[in-house]
């Protein structure tokens, strides 16, 4: 059977479709998952196994990146969202979803409610918008399963990027921006936001939940520049099929 997978859309989400198609491309069911469905209980987040909180500009972007739907999910959504979490369910947050799932604090702890590092403004103090590189660490995670050692291309398209944290906060890398020679790197412009390490993407410390700024749900098809964002949608599918 196909896995149910859910893309959250809220206002401002503008991701939502390409991310549906992705998920459909790698053999999963994707449903658009309305916000206000889930506040009001006409849906639920265990009726899915597993989540996608897409790119976009939700609430606009006010106050910071993701702020007002990270803040929004810890009020109205909290318990939903840990025991999905604790479930061992997966969620994917891609650029914007990202953002949001720093500020609810799902990563880097996996504890809703706990924020406890943010992705802000960008180095260069302006939107990026371009192709990069990414290497994947052997973070032992489905979600890297097979891309040990390759180099991956996807676009990014984000203006608060660069990861923040106080030294002691525990963050595990899952993707890295890389240069020409495939080596991490924090060197401008291929590492846009200015990341230390050269951290473009986190997952949390049980593995099922995973936030990146590049966009993979842009990189499934050659004929769109990449097709190496569809594996990471394959992995997902595979292992919602196990839940």
């Amino acid at each position: 059977m196909r896995p149910r997978i859910a893309v959250l859309y809220a206002p401002g989400t503008n991701c939502h479709e390409e991310t549906v198609f992705a998920i459909q491309r790698a053999g999963g069911d994707a449903e658009v998952a309305v916000l206000r469905e889930l506040v009001t209980g006409e849906d639920r987040l265990d009726n899915y196994q597993g989540l996608v909180i897409p790119g976009g500009f939700s609430f606009g972007n006010h106050i910071a990146g993701g702020r007002v739907l990270g803040v929004y999910l810890v009020s109205r959504l909290r318990e939903q969202l840990q025991s999905f979490i604790e479930s061992r369910k997966p969620i994917l947050g891609i650029c914007n979803g990202f953002q949001v799932l720093m500020e609810s604090g799902a990563l880097p702890s996996g504890r809703v409610g706990s924020r406890v590092a943010a992705l802000t403004l960008n180095d260069s103090a302006k939107f990026e918008s371009r192709w990069v590189s990414l290497v994947a660490k052997d973070t032992g995670s489905f979600w890297t399963e097979g891309l040990a050692g390759r180099t991956l291309r996807m676009p990014v398209a984000y203006a608060e990027g660069r990861l923040c944290h106080e030294s002691d906060t525990r963050v595990d890398a899952a993707f890295l921006y890389a240069d020409s020679r495939g080596m991490p790197t924090e060197g401008y412009p291929e590492n846009p936001a200015g990341s230390s390490r050269g951290i473009a993407g986190v997952v949390s410390p049980e593995g099922n939940v995973l936030g990146m700024m590049p966009h993979p749900e842009r990189a499934i098809m050659p004929e769109c520049g990449s097709s190496d964002g569809l594996v990471l949608f394959e992995n997902m599918v595979r292992y919602c099929a196990l839940m």
